[in-house]
């Protein structure tokens, strides 16, 4: 207003213009401070709006943020952080979503979670989280199912990998290609092998698709087969035409020990929970066949370290091959690693471009839908 009034009295006076535009060069700062005071209220009000907050616990797994962060990168009304471990009781405040991980969220953490509407796994274990203090305090818990991710699909994989390292004998390979040594070491194959998944959830059943094709016996055990069906798993065509059956035995959890002696390979599937931790004891090895490999995808905690050391030590077990462990990071001085029949693998089974691009774009629709207060889909509830 003010630069308008000069401007008119100016050419009412027939001032030329180079004085109206050193007027307008004189009133600019005036007019810059009163753009830049709009501009601040603008903002303040933007700041203003419902924000959804999404924390992810921890620096592991570290494309899981990364990749959520991109899914949602077109939408600024969500807020993905990753928050330190040890930092995580005081912020978690602050959250509406929490991507938990490998934190360990209790009672006393999850008292913090004032703002909380859903707990969630980035995946399908949630032994870490104490379900019930979350129930109590009205915040939702879920995982996300590993059939529709592709999560399921690629620690069966990785079990396959960890089975073929074992029995190709791939550290001893390796130190035959540091001394130029060919033909050596001499490997077996899985034609012929019975395997026991103990566990036939996702990753069993995905497991035994993949592994039919080898020429394996598979048994396997679950907490209960469903009863209304005479198969109770997919079939799947062989090479012939013929249609079989995935598992050639089926047990129960009472049965884990006869199948175990019975097994060339074991593979652990299962969910870690009270009744699961450990199970895979000094008897459960002693069970197992002399020489026989045991293989781990699911939770570090299913074994008993110190039986596993001492099987391996006296020669019994014929191998162990891991992708979790008992403690997370696995420590690389850890006598465990001294043997040529160990492998072990950084909990990457389930981190695969594929499941972790579905996974995130799971997490960046659930932050959507709590934003717009829609029910939340893509997620199994266990709560």
């Amino acid at each position: 207003m003010l630069l308008y009034c000069i401007r008119k009295e100016a050419a009412r006076a027939g001032a030329n213009i180079n004085l109206v535009q050193s007027l307008t060069c004189f009133t600019s700062p005036l007019l810059h401070r009163a753009a830049m005071s709009s501009t601040q209220k603008r903002s303040n009000l933007d700041d203003e709006k419902p924000i959804t907050r999404v924390l992810f616990c921890g620096p592991h797994f570290p494309a899981s943020q990364n990749y959520t962060r991109e899914y949602l990168e077109k939408y600024p009304f969500i807020q993905v952080d990753d928050v330190p471990l040890k930092e995580v009781p005081d912020h978690i405040g602050n959250y509406h979503l929490c991507v938990v991980k490998n934190m360990r969220l209790d009672s006393n953490v999850i008292s913090r979670a004032k703002q909380m509407k859903l707990i969630m796994q980035y995946g399908v274990g949630l032994e870490g989280v104490d379900i019930d203090a979350a129930t109590k305090r009205g915040i939702k818990v879920a995982r996300i199912p590993g059939d529709a991710t592709g999560n399921a699909a690629s620690c069966a994989e990785m079990a396959i990998y960890l089975m073929l390292g074992l029995l190709r004998k791939q550290n001893e390979m390796q130190i035959s290609v540091k001394q130029k040594k060919l033909g050596v070491p001499v490997g077996e194959t899985l034609l012929g092998k019975t395997v026991f998944i103990m566990g036939f959830g996702n990753i069993g059943i995905d497991l035994a698709k993949r592994l039919k094709p080898f020429g394996v016996k598979i048994i396997a055990t679950k907490r209960s087969w469903p009863s209304n069906v005479p198969v109770p798993v997919p079939k799947v065509p062989i090479q012939n035409g013929v249609v079989d059956d995935l598992v050639d035995k089926k047990g129960s959890h009472g049965d884990i020990y006869e199948f175990a002696s019975d097994a060339d390979i074991v593979v652990c599937c299962l969910s870690l929970n009270k009744e699961t931790v450990g199970i895979v004891n000094k008897s459960f090895i002693s069970s197992m066949k002399q020489g026989a490999l045991l293989v781990n995808i699911a939770r570090g905690g299913l074994l008993d370290y110190e039986a596993v050391m001492y099987h391996l030590e006296s020669g019994h077990l014929g191998g162990l091959g891991i992708d979790v462990a008992w403690t997370e990071p696995f420590d690389p001085e850890n006598p465990i690693l001294k043997f040529k029949n160990v492998i072990i693998t950084p909990h990457v089974a389930g981190v695969t471009e594929a499941s972790y691009r579905s996974m995130a774009k799971v997490v960046g629709d659930v932050a959507l839908q709590l934003h717009a207060g829609n029910p939340l889909t893509g997620i199994e509830f266990v709560n």
